[in-house]
């Protein structure tokens, strides 16, 4: 199991999270997405490690952006 961790900006409530939830949850690989509201984390899990790139891409379809 891989954990990766990014910091997404914008988000200002739960519907925001729940976006960015739905969008990365969908990239190949990934198995759980977490992301706290208040500190703009996103913890993404997966079976073997996942392309940052897709990652950036799904927030960015929320509506959001990676900031790091």
């Amino acid at each position: 199991m891989t954990t990766t961790t990014f910091t997404v900006s914008g988000m200002t409530c739960q519907h925001c999270v729940m976006s960015v939830t739905e969008e990365v949850g969908e990239v190949s690989g990934v198995t759980a997405v977490d992301v706290d509201l208040a500190t703009g984390r996103l913890t993404v899990t997966s079976d073997a490690p996942v392309d940052g790139q897709q990652v950036r891409a799904a927030v960015h379809e929320a509506g959001y952006r990676v900031t790091d």
